[in-house]
């Protein structure tokens, strides 16, 4: 078999399966180990799965820059959103995370809501100052191009005088094994310091995010008390949730 049939056929198990492991490979197609490896490094390479310890998890798209994002799974993001809003409740802090379906919980919103909005997105911000009810807090630091937020100690510094009820955090990566992973090593930290200051933290994400992963961990699945998704998640994962006391709305 030509290395370029097999490793289309390592995609093709790994869709099936949302994981592969180097040594069931190489015992299915009856090479080494080493040979496996170098057949997912190079696939990595190409941004078509994600390396773990021991084998590869299907990549997470959610990693393009902001503007391709706002066009992947809109109506995903939408109903997520809605759902999303609904845990907000009249009085509360509320921390806002960056990215596309945080933008769409913004759109969501009800005029009527009162709360206080701490964000260290400006387009956040900037998107909430149609809301007269709503306070906003921004935390600013050295702004990361690629997501549009703020990142650095001068963000960590300020985020240490907030005690939030709620945080709704963005990921690119929903899985069982790898927990909840980013794109980039900076926003990983920035989010795990996020959740520290929240009572509770609420993960939305639509269905390219569901069974992948990116290379940079924020945590285990534990961090979260809410998963808010569109569609039912597989047994599996819905399994691990329930086991670990997290709620799938």
């Amino acid at each position: 078999m030509l290395a370029s049939q097999r490793k289309q056929q390592i995609l093709t198990l790994l869709a099936e399966q949302k994981q592969v492991h180097s040594g069931e490979l190489s015992q299915h197609f009856g090479i080494s180990e080493d040979s496996i490896r170098r057949d997912l490094r190079e696939l990595a390479a190409e941004g078509l799965l994600q390396r773990v310890h021991g084998g590869a998890l299907p990549v997470s798209p959610a990693i393009a820059p902001l503007e391709t994002r706002k066009n992947v799974q809109t109506g995903s993001k939408r109903a997520i959103a809605r759902k999303a809003v609904s845990l907000i409740q009249p009085g509360q802090v509320v921390i806002l995370d960056g990215g596309t379906t945080t933008h769409e919980l913004v759109r969501q919103l009800p005029a009527t809501l009162s709360f206080t909005a701490v964000t260290h997105s400006p387009a956040i911000a900037v998107a909430l100052v149609d809301f007269p009810l709503i306070e906003v807090i921004l935390l600013g630091g050295v702004l990361y191009r690629h997501s549009v937020v703020t990142v650095g100690a001068a963000m960590l510094e300020s985020l240490n005088t907030i005690n939030a009820d709620l945080y709704f955090m963005g990921v690119t990566g929903v899985h069982s094994e790898t927990g909840f992973t980013t794109g980039n090593y900076e926003e990983a930290c920035v989010k795990r310091a996020l959740s520290s200051r929240a009572a509770e933290t609420v993960v939305m994400a639509s269905s390219e995010k569901i069974n992948s992963a990116s290379a940079f961990a924020i945590g285990e699945l534990t961090m979260a008390s809410t998963l808010v998704v569109k569609d039912p998640l597989e047994q599996a994962l819905q399994s691990t949730c329930e086991k670990l006391g997290i709620a799938v709305i």
